[in-house]
């Protein structure tokens, strides 16, 4: 599979430390850590200064799509990222990313401008995401960052089937503060304390004995958006005189 372009199913649970415990137990024969094995990712979601993508995400449509940048631990100014268009079509994920340097990504989307040459490539797959990108930023006008997102990942795929891949996530933390790839990673939890979302990402079929697992331990899958998690605990916010309110046409107010 290119690693710029993926299309896949993607199923969500929420798992506690000892579901979690005993189905990495179950991986050890059949499951290899990816490229990355234990990393914390950070992402930057954008959205139009009415949350206009996060809401329409959250009304459950049969379309709906997202667009973020994401590093793999805090970076360095300068350093590369992935601009990725996430988008979900009838339970089926598309994700086109490309690679641009950190300062290079800020100012194509902070400054909603068109700069020659954003990605490293120069591939006629790259330019057409870029084409995408370009299209996606001037249909959502004023493009912002909206939350900055990161959590603590472990990934595992097939020795079978490299398309079959296993997610754990915990630690999942968001802000609006500060919103900055090259920051240390922090914010403000969203899960209780000992739980993960595991994701499952299968091209193909998932494999019975995984299948197996979920049914004798009884794990159910979820729906979860993280990015939508955090809007919602920023709606609690608003809605609430004693913390922090947030102005969705701006940053925040006091």
């Amino acid at each position: 599979m290119n690693n710029e372009i993926f299309k896949r199913y993607e199923i969500k649970y929420l798992v506690t430390r000892e579901q979690r415990e005993l189905i990495e137990k179950v991986f050890r024969e059949k499951m290899v850590p990816d490229a990355y094995g234990e990393s914390t990712i950070c992402n930057i979601y954008y959205d139009t200064p009415d949350m206009r993508l996060i809401r329409n995400s959250l009304d459950g449509p049969a379309y709906k799509e997202k667009l973020r940048v994401r590093s793999y631990g805090q970076i360095k100014p300068g350093e590369d990222v992935f601009v990725e268009l996430k988008k979900k079509y009838d339970g089926v994920v598309y994700k086109r990313r490309v690679t641009m340097q950190e300062n290079k990504a800020r100012i194509y989307l902070d400054k909603n401008s068109k700069i020659d040459n954003p990605v490293k490539g120069d591939s006629f797959l790259e330019r057409q995401i870029v084409k995408e990108l370009d299209y996606f930023k001037s249909f959502y006008k004023n493009l912002k960052p909206a939350v900055y997102l990161c959590y603590d990942r472990t990934a595992y795929f097939s020795n079978e089937d490299a398309s079959f891949r296993v997610t754990f996530d915990k630690n999942i933390r968001w802000r609006t503060e500060d919103m900055k790839l090259t920051s240390k990673p922090g914010g403000r939890d969203i899960l209780e304390d000992g739980m993960s979302l595991m994701e499952i990402k299968a091209a193909n079929a998932i494999p019975k004995w995984m299948v197996d697992i979920l049914s004798s331990e009884k794990i159910r899958k979820t729906s979860f958006s993280k990015y939508g998690r955090a809007y919602m605990q920023m709606l609690e916010d608003r809605n609430n005189n004693n913390v922090i309110r947030y102005d969705f046409t701006d940053r925040k107010v006091g």
